[in-house]
């Protein structure tokens, strides 16, 4: 008997967490049954999947910048791959902010809902308002001084400073390359023992993955609806026009735009791209975390996509770190609407920073649930508007997140490919050279 692919099985997890929510709501089970033993069960899943990003990302980072031999190579990866994230970044808050313009889905929202909304999230957004300050007192070179791990053991326990472990790998890799072969050869062998064995360990965890997905989602619905779900519902409706603007927005980056990008530099089809993927998707839409998901974003690429080992071990957990285009077109998205809603008039002026703004932001976005609501708050002062306006989208910003979080996902493992198939041009192309050289 043939049996169930994984990705079904996540499928099904993810339609019966569904389920779980609006039976557990509309039969007014006590919530705390869900908070108490179906909530673990999907914290203990996303644990597991983050006890191995960061070791993952150190052993394959090592293995893959010690085995090109070729400074000039690592730094045509690093620069192709920062111009073509910086690129698709501001592309997508360009696609976010032409939506909101086109639909306005502030002027959809009524004064009655406004009010009420303001009033319920007053709280909420003071917290997020307090996190917000500690980053604008920053100085703006600060985000550089933070790439540079004090210890580099607190960054391997701590899943919002890859960036730091990713530094890290790239000198410690390089100075492999300076070292002796014997040397050499004795610290690449024991981390690419170490990542062949995270890969295994990775297999185990996503046995648990249906499981885990269900109790993600329901206890998102739980949450969410809390002990009302005509209620819930009515607050999701009130919101209808700005979520679908979102996910529009996200739809045509993931449908459109990202096709015509690796099909237009691969030779992969975009149905085979999505079906190589779909496991990663799944996840990231039910852990709202780029983190989370990587090592099965890495896992997808390197063995249904066939991407080398050293570029997704730099290009993905990189990604996962400063690419954020559904992070960057939300935001786009949800300051305009904000305005509208708060009949605020922006000027182009106000939308060219907005664009700024987000694209700068987008790359201090810690790949975790949330992160980006604060980066949302910097935006929003940068254009005068009233942050006590985010309020207005809280109750929506968790289901946004997932969604959001796929397109971030997909945007990195589309980049991955990119460079894979320009670094194997490339290699073609010296072969080619040196054999002419030769004759």
């Amino acid at each position: 008997m043939k049996s169930i692919p994984l990705h079904v099985k996540i499928l099904i997890g993810l339609i019966l967490g569904v389920l779980w929510g609006i039976i557990s709501v509309s039969a007014e089970i006590n919530p705390d049954f869900t908070t108490h033993y179906i909530s673990p069960i999907g914290a203990l899943f996303i644990a597991l999947l983050k006890m191995v990003a960061m070791p993952l990302v150190l052993a394959s980072l090592v293995v893959g910048v010690a085995s090109m031999n070729d400074f000039k190579k690592l730094s045509r990866i690093g620069g192709r791959t920062m111009a073509i994230y910086i690129c698709t970044t501001m592309l997508a808050i360009s696609v976010g902010l032409g939506l909101v313009n086109l639909i306005k889905p502030g002027n959809q929202l009524p004064e009655a809902t406004r009010e009420n909304l303001m009033n319920l999230y007053a709280q909420n957004v003071a917290s997020k308002v307090e996190t917000a300050s500690t980053l604008e007192q920053q100085s703006p070179l600060q985000p550089v001084v933070d790439i540079v791990p004090e210890n580099l053991f607190y960054a391997l326990t701590n899943n919002t400073q890859m960036l730091q472990v990713v530094f890290f790998a790239v000198i410690f890799g390089i100075a492999l390359v300076r070292m002796s072969a014997q040397k050499k050869d004795f610290v690449v062998n024991f981390f690419d023992g170490v990542n062949d064995a995270i890969i295994i360990i990775v297999d185990f965890i996503m046995l648990l993955a249906p499981l885990g997905v269900f109790a993600l989602i329901g206890t998102l619905i739980v949450e969410v609806a809390g002990n009302d779900l005509g209620k819930a519902l009515d607050l999701l409706k009130s919101l209808l026009w700005y979520s679908g603007t979102v996910i529009l927005g996200l739809l045509a980056i993931l449908l459109i735009i990202y096709p015509a990008i690796f099909t237009s530099f691969t030779k992969i089809k975009y149905r085979k791209f999505f079906k190589s993927v779909r496991q990663a998707q799944l996840l990231a839409f039910s852990t709202s975390s780029s983190n989370a998901t990587l090592p099965v974003t890495m896992k997808n690429c390197e063995e249904n996509l066939g991407i080398s080992r050293e570029v997704s071990s730099f290009v993905l957990p990189l990604g996962a770190t400063i690419n954020m285009d559904g992070t960057s077109l939300y935001q786009g998205v949800a300051a305009v609407f904000i305005a509208q809603a708060l009949n605020i008039p922006l000027s182009l002026q106000d939308q060219l920073i907005i664009l700024l703004t987000a694209t700068l932001a987008s790359i201090g976005t810690a790949g975790v649930p949330g992160a980006g609501i604060v980066m949302l708050i910097i935006v929003l002062e940068a254009i005068h508007i009233p942050v006590a306006g985010i309020s207005l989208i809280l109750a929506v910003d968790r289901i946004l997140d997932m969604c959001r979080t796929v397109v971030n996902v997909t945007g990195d493992m589309t980049v991955a490919a990119v460079i894979d198939q320009a670094e194997r041009k490339q290699t073609a192309k010296d072969q080619e050279n040196q054999l002419k050289a030769m004759v």
